[in-house]
């Protein structure tokens, strides 16, 4: 069920100003905003524990060396 909210014109002008491509609507750009400030799943939040250890463990490559290793 849709509905209608009202917004000042600076609040409209804010979120035009948000959206990542001209005909993007409203509530794409609100659900984006809403989903950056979203607490980070325990899943997500051990997968980046994981990856700075293997990054401080020397476990990763350069974007130079995966383009050599690729032929790009």
């Amino acid at each position: 069920m849709a509905t209608t909210i009202q917004i000042s014109e600076e609040l409209q002008t804010e979120l035009n100003k948000k959206k990542l491509f001209g005909r993007e609507t409203y509530e794409e750009v609100i659900k984006d905003l809403m989903e950056d400030s979203m607490e980070l799943s325990d899943e997500t939040k051990l997968e980046i524990e994981k990856s700075r250890a293997e990054i401080k463990a020397g476990k990763y490559k350069t974007l130079s060396q995966a383009k050599k290793e690729l032929g790009l």
